[in-house]
């Protein structure tokens, strides 16, 4: 089959790899139809993740049709158009019990904090993920949602990561009625986290970024103000201007460890990884926020040290939440958004490649060309697929 292949930090490139095939009597094999690359597949392009494999298949935001089950596999069968969330999760552990998906204690032998992910390197478990035209699915019971009828592909392979994602950074945030939200990071989880704090109450929010065409997208899809941070000498500072000198109720960090903007912190996360990635906007957060707000985390860093502000944290009284999101709790309200058009998660798709051009295609995203906010790889005989299946399912 073909797959998506890492060969080290910026090379990939697409190669035939071994079709998958069941493991576990609980597994299911899924001919995908459409898979994204995540901005936090980018922190594996860059070298950012410890332990990304040579060899490895990227791809936590895949759709696909369900071609095998295992015998153990009750709630799918052959033919069923599945999202995939990209917690790999167990359903009976106690975090899973608590709805802690991100979090399942028997999914990844790797790590004792974060549970096993598609495609997100040996510290996430060391599945291969959905870039690819097959990929295996363990705990098929429990991961997987069949695709409602009403509802886009394009919207469907959104639910997987990025939509639920930016909804659950603007739900640990706490938001109140009337709320000023300040979201750094205007890729599609960031758009994703400004359009849902409107949802949650929010009566002012901000967006923060360095790309003006991403800053113009959000203004517009997101209804909300934008910052350039390169055109402010003092981030925090700037905030408290435009919050008459209290800061922001929310703040949310949408970045992870590729932050730009500060020197110091590229230096010594990003280059010579001293700290596991850059913590610019973790300072930004905790320093821009008024005393006693929320600080909200969904960008990715590394499992090791950062440099943080906790002293500023305590001293101001701060709520930090971050978490990998739980997908799986977020799907019924989110298709609800959906349906009633309170949201649209396939505007911000803007780029549709064959995944032959995966090395092009990461190239383009990664380097912020061609005015891309979020890119869908296509595998080869997709449509067919989706035909056969429409079929199956009439």
């Amino acid at each position: 089959m073909l797959a998506m292949n890492y060969r080290g930090p910026y090379r990939v490139r697409a190669d035939q790899k071994p079709e998958p095939v069941i493991e576990h009597p609980g597994d299911a094999i899924v001919r995908v139809t459409r898979t994204c690359i995540c901005g936090s597949d980018l922190h594996l392009y860059h070298g950012m993740v410890p332990d990304t494999r040579v060899g490895h298949t990227f791809g936590h935001e895949f759709i696909g049709v369900v071609q095998e089950v295992g015998s153990g596999v009750q709630n799918l069968k052959v033919g069923d158009k599945v999202l995939v969330p990209f917690n790999i999760f167990c359903g009976s552990c106690f975090f899973c019990q608590h709805e802690l998906y991100g979090n399942c204690h028997n999914t990844n032998a790797e790590a004792t904090a974060v549970g096993a992910i598609y495609g997100y390197s040996h510290t996430a478990g060391g599945y291969d993920g959905g870039q690819a035209e097959l990929v295996r699915v363990p705990m098929a019971d429990v991961g997987p949602l069949v695709i409602p009828h009403d509802i886009d592909d394009d919207d469907a392979v959104l639910l997987t990561d990025a939509l639920p994602t930016g909804y659950q950074a603007a739900e640990m945030g706490d938001i109140q009625q009337g709320d000023t939200v300040v979201v750094f990071g205007a890729g599609p989880v960031g758009i994703f986290a400004a359009k849902s704090a409107w949802l949650m109450g929010a009566g002012r929010v901000i967006v923060v970024d360095e790309v003006e065409y991403r800053l113009e997208f959000v203004q517009r899809y997101a209804q909300c103000e934008v910052v350039n941070f390169r055109e402010v000498d003092d981030m925090a500072l700037h905030i408290k201007k435009m919050t008459d000198w209290m800061g922001a109720d929310v703040c949310i960090d949408a970045v992870g460890g590729d932050a730009a903007g500060s020197i110091a912190q590229t230096l010594t996360g990003r280059l010579m990884k001293m700290q596991a990635g850059a913590a610019t906007v973790l300072h930004w957060c905790i320093n821009s926020v008024r005393k006693g707000g929320n600080v909200s985390i969904v960008g990715v860093y590394g499992p090791t040290f950062n440099a943080v502000p906790m002293g500023n944290a305590l001293n101001k009284g701060l709520t930090l939440r971050m978490n990998q999101a739980s997908v799986k709790r977020h799907l019924p309200r989110l298709i609800e958004h959906i349906r009633e058009g309170r949201l649209n998660p396939k505007e911000i798709i803007t780029h549709r490649v064959p995944l032959e051009e995966v090395a092009e295609a990461y190239h383009i995203f990664s380097s912020k060309l061609d005015n891309c906010i979020k890119t869908v790889l296509i595998p080869p005989n997709a449509d067919q697929v989706r035909a056969v299946s429409a079929t199956a399912l009439h």
